[in-house]
């Protein structure tokens, strides 16, 4: 989904390295201005945006550079599916149960 950086009020970004990290991290995310520069650099650096209201909110309440909770791991693994699907990273033949996250 395309928005214009004008109708973007809030962002989310995450980072997920298998080799260092148990889970997704939230590495940047705010509101406003914030929030359009966060999408503006994405868009500049290729990387691909999801557009999940609802999932935003729950991520804004999360603390900067923290792994994201448990029970977020089946919807943020569903998403990074597509995503890679999108880059080419993984075959479209891929079921998302095949995405573990290491947990602890």
């Amino acid at each position: 989904m395309s928005h214009s950086n004008d109708e973007i009020d809030k962002a989310v970004a995450l980072r997920y390295d298998r080799e260092l990290e148990d889970a997704p991290r939230v590495i940047a995310q705010g509101v406003g201005e914030i929030a359009r520069k966060i999408v503006e650099v994405a868009r500049e650096y290729g990387i691909p945006i999801y557009s999940d209201p609802e999932l935003v909110d729950i991520l804004l309440d999360l603390d900067y550079y923290s792994e994201i909770p448990e029970e977020l791991y089946r919807i943020v693994a569903k998403i990074l599916i597509f995503v890679y699907n999108l880059d080419g990273f993984v075959s479209m033949n891929r079921n998302f149960e095949d995405f573990e996250f290491d947990g602890r």
